[in-house]
């Protein structure tokens, strides 16, 4: 029995040692990608596409390395559980060099805790809760995007300018939203002790109930609002908010609506003067930004979507993480990845090693109408370096690896 197991161990070793050496040979890296394209088509769409295209500049480019980089792509249906399960599949059946990806808060999470457990390299693409690189931050994973501090303390600065003092909150009822409004709140008080929070709402994530919600935010009568919510969310709370006149005479700051994603379907019923982070597209003359417009409109016909960019920029980073570490092995991707800068859309960023954060920025900017759709005026570029804590305040917010 003995010398049975002992030659099946040896056959085991090397089949895996034929498969790795094939996988060598092959001429390509794989790269598994998890988002939420059943949920979320609005983003998503436009974020398979932004990929999509920095995998065709990748590989016109030489590729890394030499090989051919492939993105073997799958869909959480917008299930932390179903995530975890796509996770798994990339890493043990397709042999991916990392997961990159998910879009969802909670979703990210999932995955970054997977990638935890299984010491597997993930760039998160979206997820923007503070916890993915604070509280639950790991060796294993980064960011890409923006957090909801960062974007939370662009708002603060143009909001704490408003004479507004009675506030009230609309968020979905989970992990994005509950961030979003914690982080805004403490910051806002932190500039603006004299405000007063007098109400709260939280409709579940994807099933607003917007008249009732309406509803009680105007009994409350604030002066200023902040909106969380995103999506076919913005538009029924917009609806009802515009025919309830709860937003006339009120200020309101908004978290993503300035993005074409979620500013377009408004079209002439956008509220005008909000204060919001976005993506004015048509707006920002700058090298960067133009080769990578002139790029996506010659192969789509379209114009890109704040989800373009982020896509577009994950394969990017994910490419560039992979040619600095020449390796596929996770500790070597970890080493490549912090501190690394790269050019994108919207100028250099960089890996911070502290808490592995992207200091990527976004436009702040408020929302108008013209020619009978939604845009964002007034917008100017924030840069993340601007808008992240320092190391002494991060080493309190992130566990030790």
């Amino acid at each position: 029995m003995r010398r049975s197991y002992l030659l099946g161990a040896g056959l085991a070793i090397a089949v895996v040692g034929l498969a790795n050496s094939a996988m060598a040979q092959s001429g390509e890296i794989k790269i598994g990608e998890i988002n939420s394209y059943s949920l979320l088509p609005a983003f998503t769409e436009p974020y398979r596409k932004g990929w999509q295209l920095a995998v065709e500049e990748v590989n016109a480019a030489g590729g890394i390395n030499g090989k051919k980089l492939v993105v073997i792509s799958k869909d959480d249906g917008g299930k932390p559980a179903d995530a975890q399960t796509a996770a798994n599949e990339l890493v043990s059946s397709e042999n991916v060099a990392m997961l990159t990806g998910t879009f969802l808060s909670n979703i990210g999470l999932a995955v970054s805790d997977f990638a935890n457990q299984k010491k597997v390299f993930f760039l998160a693409a979206e997820p923007l809760t503070d916890a993915i690189t604070w509280s639950k931050g790991n060796r294993y994973t980064f960011r890409l995007r923006p957090s909801n501090y960062m974007q939370a303390a662009m708002l603060v600065e143009e909001a704490a300018k408003l004479p507004a003092k009675r506030w009230a909150t609309i968020a979905p009822n989970y992990e994005y939203g509950q961030s979003a409004v914690a982080v805004f709140k403490k910051l806002m008080s932190e500039k603006r002790p004299d405000i007063v929070w007098v109400d709260e709402q939280w409709p579940p994530q994807g099933k607003i109930d917007a008249g009732p919600v309406v509803q009680a935010v105007a009994a409350a009568n604030p002066e200023a609002i902040l909106n969380v919510t995103f999506g076919a969310d913005l538009v029924k709370l917009v609806r009802e908010g515009n025919t309830r006149g709860l937003f006339k005479g009120r200020s309101v700051v908004s978290f993503l609506t300035g993005e074409p994603e979620y500013l377009d379907p408004l079209k002439d019923e956008t509220p005008e003067g909000w204060i919001v982070t976005g993506y004015p597209w048509y707006d920002i003359k700058t090298p960067d930004h133009d080769k990578f417009l002139k790029a996506y409109q010659a192969k789509f016909n379209d114009y890109p979507r704040l989800g373009s960019i982020v896509g577009y920029q994950t394969i990017k980073a994910a490419a560039a993480i992979l040619a600095k570490a020449n390796s596929t092995d996770p500790e070597k991707l970890i080493a490549a990845t912090e501190g690394l800068s790269m050019p994108s859309p919207f100028g250099e960023i960089t890996f911070r090693k502290i808490d592995h954060q992207s200091t990527l920025g976004a436009y702040v900017g408020k929302t108008a109408l013209k020619d009978g759709k939604g845009v964002m005026v007034n917008s100017v570029y924030r840069k993340g370096t601007d808008y992240l804590p320092g190391d002494a305040e991060v080493e309190k917010l992130r566990p030790k690896d």
